[in-house]
């Protein structure tokens, strides 16, 4: 299953290798070579579409689950918020999913520049925030660019309610995803340099 508005980053490039395909079979000498050079590198491309456009079913894990595919970056608190950090490589799903059921009662944007996104000082990145009213109370889920990844894409809209693990949106290459949540209701229960999947792996569980 490709994520939703992949087809249009897909399709270019498939007509483009299609042409090229028939290209190298009508013409002949060099030019048959070049095309066939050309075809060679668009279905490569093509190949690294379909492979960080995926977007597989998944089974949402117990409590909290996380945003993102990746690897945990931090697990820190501060003040009456703990912020569970993930930092997404090229290779990783890039599809975002909501750590736990509930309305999206605003989405903003904030910060400006590409720094590094593992590094402490991409929090002031360019970057969209969704926060949410949840059974637990105000969760914020906040997508941040880094050097490469400079696009954030929303599936959902203000008002929109949604379960645990459902797509809200995905970032293009590699970058990072926050999720904050409320200290008093909920315990982490990973820790840095942990991988976890979008949806399905538990990241903080809810207290009693």
């Amino acid at each position: 299953m490709l994520a939703p508005g992949a087809a249009r980053h897909l399709l270019p490039v498939v007509l483009l290798l299609l042409l090229a395909v028939l290209t190298g079979v009508v013409a002949g000498g060099t030019v048959a070579i070049a095309a066939g050079l050309v075809a060679a590198a668009l279905a490569a491309l093509v190949a690294f579409l379909a492979v960080f456009f995926r977007d597989p079913e998944r089974t949402p894990g117990d409590g909290i689950v996380s945003a993102a595919d990746g690897t945990v970056r931090a697990v820190e608190r501060s003040g009456e918020r703990w912020t569970i950090s993930v930092f997404l490589g090229p290779l990783n799903v890039h599809v975002n999913r909501l750590p736990i059921g509930g309305t999206v009662e605003a989405i903003a944007e904030a910060g400006r520049g590409f720094r590094p996104a593992f590094r402490p000082e991409a929090a002031s990145n360019a970057a969209r925030s969704y926060r949410l009213r949840t059974e637990i109370g105000p969760v914020e889920v906040i997508q941040i660019v880094g050097v490469v990844a400079r696009r954030l894409v929303s599936f959902v809209r203000v008002g929109a309610t949604l379960r645990k693990g459902e797509r809200f949106g995905m970032i293009l290459l590699g970058s990072r995803v926050d999720v904050l949540l409320p200290a008093e209701r909920v315990e982490p229960t990973v820790r840095v340099g942990d991988r976890v999947r979008a949806g399905a792996s538990t990241i903080a569980r809810i207290r009693p």
